[in-house]
């Protein structure tokens, strides 16, 4: 009779976490020193409910998607899933790979939202709703002005927020680091535990600060204003109206 260990949550959250202690000095393509990615998955209110095989196939196919788990690669990411929440799953990898390399992501909301859609049909799921097709009308030059001071307005103040140096976001986290690193040097039993707690913590923040960092970026980029449909009549102004009314 072979007895198997039952692994505790702090077994579960340093089996990912193991290799940033090994390679303290790995980096990301952006010098960024946080390592850990979080997915969460959630069903629909309507989608039925899955069983525990079906959520394993969908870890895995979703880990691949991520490039956290390539097929036959025997020294690939370490990561975990975890179903703490019904009807969600929540996929935590480190990105430092055994040897010290740092995984790249290219593509990944583009190639995790393919993955989502196969998983949609493979297992019979809701589809999210698609667009609704609407004849798209030329934005007046007063409402693309008045688009383009809200975009960038808010585009700044989320960089504010998201910047490195000055942020309030990044002041949190400096605060999170530095009461971790003075409880992992007391003698306390629970200080290691603590310190563990607030590391993740300050990675929480920290993907808080990039994701929006994301968003303002997106909003500095060029105002497109909507072109109208093929085939779409624009209406026209009240003051054009009268103008072709008074037209003899």
């Amino acid at each position: 009779m072979t007895l198997q260990r039952i692994r505790t949550s702090k077994d579960w959250a340093d089996h990912p976490d193991a290799p940033s202690w090994e390679h303290p000095r790995a980096k990301g393509p952006q010098k960024e020193r946080f390592a850990i990615w979080h997915a969460d998955v959630r069903l629909a209110p309507r989608d039925r409910q899955f069983t525990g095989p079906e959520w394993s196939e969908i870890a895995h196919r979703l880990a691949r998607a991520a490039g956290t788990a390539a097929p036959g690669d025997t020294k690939g990411c370490r990561w975990i899933a975890l179903q703490a929440q019904p009807r969600r799953l929540d996929l935590i990898a480190n990105l430092i790979r055994p040897d010290g390399t740092w995984t790249v992501q290219a593509s990944l909301l583009l190639r995790m939202a393919a993955e989502c859609r196969l998983l949609e049909t493979a297992l019979s799921l809701l589809a999210p709703l698609p667009a609704r097709s609407s004849r798209r009308t030329a934005a007046p030059p007063a409402a693309v002005r008045a688009a383009v001071g809200t975009t960038g307005q808010l585009g700044e103040l989320l960089h504010q927020l998201a910047d490195e140096t000055t942020g309030p976001l990044a002041t949190a986290r400096g605060l999170v680091e530095h009461a971790a690193h003075r409880l992992g040097a007391l003698p306390h039993p629970d200080g290691l535990v603590t310190e563990h707690q607030l590391e993740w913590i300050a990675r929480r923040l920290y993907g808080i600060q990039q994701d929006l960092d994301s968003v303002a970026a997106d909003l500095a980029a060029p105002f497109r204003p909507p072109v109208p449909a093929p085939g779409a009549s624009v209406p026209r102004s009240t003051s054009a109206s009268a103008r072709t009314r008074s037209t003899p």
